[in-house]
């Protein structure tokens, strides 16, 4: 394991589970947690046991947005890992990642935090949860994390969420598509699990090159990306876990999954 300062990781099962650890700052993301995060998510996606990854916050904190005291620092700073990347790696690392990302938001997701959510493919808030974008209060705006919301969130609504600095309550960010599903604070964890135990279930294989090619249609033209998804659907149906589920599906049994 890695030795770590500013997130936790552990192992649960097939679920791989990464805590944003900055109490003292209700978890601000600074240039050494991004760091950190995009070493954790190199090691997921190299280990195969790995199936799922969870990002949540230490405390009743997800995460208060970008540590202010660190906006000048570097990831070498304080930071004994090598240095894999910044913020905006760490944004492209999520949305390309080949296997679910699931946000726990168990409280404030703001500015830098709110990326991470919007990056991650679900996100389960429970619903004392604010989520929002208050970089204009001092003065800045929500430069980086604009991309990943505008893949999410409708634009007269970014807009105004962005302009006006707005703080959503759950209910509100689940209406235009931050979040996935909001759950009372008791069920988050049972909603959570249900949801991995779900993912960690289907074939990896399925799953891997289904993620891979949807990232990649996402910047592409329609008479481009619909080539790309045929021969991704190739790619798949030569695969052991696709021959594997048609079988098992024929012979009305439950696959047994190879990932290969």
């Amino acid at each position: 394991m890695r030795a770590y300062g500013k997130i936790k990781v552990a192992r649960d099962g097939a679920i791989e589970r990464v805590t944003l650890f900055n109490p003292e700052r209700r978890n601000a993301i600074g240039p050494q947690m991004t760091n950190e995060l995009l070493h954790a998510l190199a090691d997921a996606a190299e280990d195969p046991a790995a199936r799922v990854v969870v990002i949540t916050g230490e405390g009743k904190a997800f995460c208060a947005g970008g540590d202010f005291a660190q906006m000048t620092g570097s990831a070498s700073d304080a930071d004994a890992l090598p240095h894999k990347g910044d913020y905006v790696d760490l944004m492209l690392a999520m949305t390309r990642f080949e296997k679910p990302i699931v946000a726990r938001v168990n409280g404030p997701a703001m500015g830098g935090g709110l990326g991470i959510v919007a990056a991650s493919h679900f996100a389960i808030a429970q619903s004392d949860a604010k989520l929002g974008t208050p970089e204009v209060d001092v003065g800045l705006f929500p430069f980086m994390i604009a991309a990943v919301l505008a893949r999410v969130v409708p634009r007269r609504a970014l807009v105004e969420m962005m302009l006006r600095g707005q703080k959503l309550d759950a209910e509100s960010a689940q209406k235009i598509g931050i979040v996935t599903r909001v759950v009372s604070p008791e069920n988050l964890d049972a909603e959570i699990n249900a949801l991995c135990t779900d993912l960690a279930e289907r074939s990896p294989t399925a799953l891997r090159l289904g993620l891979r090619a949807f990232a990649a249609q996402s910047d592409l033209a329609l008479e481009d990306a619909l080539p790309m998804l045929r021969t991704a659907l190739g790619e798949c149906l030569g695969t052991e876990d696709a021959r594997e589920g048609l079988t098992a599906f024929l012979q009305k049994r439950k696959p047994s999954w190879t990932g290969r």
